[in-house]
This record gives C-alpha cells, structure tokens and sequence, in this order.
C-alpha cells in the first residue's frame, strides 16, 4: 500500500481488525521512510456497479459519493456513527445482489430513502429535498404532511 504522504510503496501494517460488522478488514499501517500513519479498509466487492442517471449517463458506482450524501443529511443527528456505516453497508450489499450490473440512480436514491426513513425521520427529509428537488416551503410541507400519522386518511 502507498504511503499517502511521501508515496513510498513500502508500508507496514501494524493492526488489523473487523469493522463495519465483519464486512470489512481496517487496517493501520505505517511508513517507515516518512514515520507517517493511515488507516486504510478493504471491503469485499462482488462486481463493478454502474449508475445509469436519468440523462442515461453512465458513471462507475462510488461507495464514498453515496456515504458523503447520506452523511450530510445526518449531520448533527444522534445517530451513531456505527449504525450510519453499516447502513451504508447494508445499501451497498443490497445494490450488489440485486444481481445486475447497470443500476439506476433512481433505485438507489429509494433504497437510501428507504434506510433512513427507518433509522431518522428528519435526515430522511434532508436526503429527500435533495433527491426530490423540492423548489420551495410548499413541497417541504406537503412531504411532511405524507410522513405524519392518518395523513393517509386525510
């Protein structure tokens, strides 16, 4: 692994352990040319995904693009930060067996819709401002009001 401060190829891993509910290895290593330390994990990937966006533009899956969005819409919730990672993992997990290659992005802003509705009804609506491109207070209103017991009778 390449030391990501002076790039010497040649770096030690001085602890190995599960993470992430044992889908995961971390690994801290160090570098013995610039005494740098970094932490890197693997994950087991069982195919390359691609997201075909609603232009049908085709863009290679990002694991971290995803995590940064649902991120963002948990911020200074108290959420944490284990349950956030292994929902990521479970989202990534769930897009892998699907057992198709070309996934559109429209599945996978449900399938995150679906997780953080279950884990923080207020990251939920962040998250979902974003994907639904709500233009005004009206569109946060009318979501909220979907989200709020016997709306459906109303």
């Amino acid at each position: 692994m390449r030391c990501p401060f002076c790039g010497n190829v040649d770096t030690q891993v001085k602890d190995s352990r599960p993470a992430e509910d044992n889908v995961a290895i971390r690994r801290r290593r160090f570098c013995p040319a610039c005494g740098g330390r970094f932490t890197t994990y693997e994950r087991v990937q069982l195919r390359d995904l691609v997201v075909v966006k609603t232009s049908g533009r085709r863009e290679d899956f990002d694991r971290d693009k995803m995590a940064r969005s649902i991120r963002i819409a948990m911020q200074k919730r108290p959420v944490e930060p284990e349950r956030i990672e292994q929902m990521i993992s479970g989202i990534v997990r769930r897009l892998e067996s699907t057992g198709e290659t070309d996934i559109p992005s429209k599945m996978i802003g449900e399938i995150v819709m679906e997780a953080l509705s279950r884990i923080d009804n207020v990251a939920y609506v962040r998250f979902a401002s974003v994907y639904k491109n709500f233009q005004d207070a009206d569109d946060f209103d009318k979501f909220v009001s979907e989200l709020r017991p016997g709306a459906a009778n109303d």
